[in-house]
């Protein structure tokens, strides 16, 4: 990505973010509250995830799941039983991602981009698939329009970690690369509306 095309992005983010955040901030109070109470603690989640460069960033979230003994995996599945009721709401309705346009604010995240993965799979990334690293991670994005129906996807697999590590992680690291190398603004705006009104279009 040209630094004439970073630049525009982060002015793009940097605006957007601010006006956005004024006009949903009532609902991530609300659903702040919603959370807190149902899992009887802290209602965002905060987790490190990989961000520009390989570096770690901590990633907030609304809380949609409480812990329960005997489940140990990062892979979510549809029916995962550690899923809230209301989290199961604001995990449908994408509100679990609004406290993210924080990290959109301070310059942690794009509204547009590879998702930001835990430790053990961006930062192990080599030789060119390593681009993705070279931006921002995003809220949204292609490969997040693709699999918004990954949980779904997932309980419909024998071996949903093995599924997720050998056929989606692969893909999404070949649609962000395609990604990154034909960047536009007018591309961004359109995968925000995807993302927004439904749909999706590679």
């Amino acid at each position: 990505m040209k630094t004439s095309h970073i630049v525009i992005k982060g002015l793009f983010d940097l605006l957007l973010a601010l006006l956005v955040i004024v006009l949903v901030s009532p609902i991530i109070l609300i659903a702040w509250i919603m959370a807190s109470i149902e899992t009887k603690s802290n209602g965002f989640f905060v987790q490190n995830r990989i961000g520009k460069g390989g570096e770690l960033f901590a990633l907030i979230k609304i809380k949609t799941m409480k812990p329960m003994h005997g489940i140990n995996t990062n892979v979510t599945q549809i029916n995962d039983l550690r899923i809230t009721k209301c989290g199961a709401f604001f995990r449908k309705t994408k509100i679990d991602e609004l406290p993210q346009l924080w990290n959109v604010l301070i310059g942690q995240m794009s509204f547009v981009g590879p998702r930001p993965d835990m430790p053990g799979y961006a930062d192990k990334l080599v030789e060119d698939d390593r681009i993705i690293l070279s931006i921002r991670p995003g809220i949204t994005g292609p490969s997040s329009l693709k699999y918004k129906n990954e949980e779904e996807l997932l309980s419909k697999q024998d071996n949903p970690e093995k599924y997720n590590d050998e056929v989606i992680w692969p893909d999404k690291i070949k649609i962000n690369i395609e990604y990154i190398n034909k960047w536009s603004l007018m591309n961004d705006i359109r995968y925000i509306f995807l993302t927004i009104f439904g749909g999706y279009e590679q």
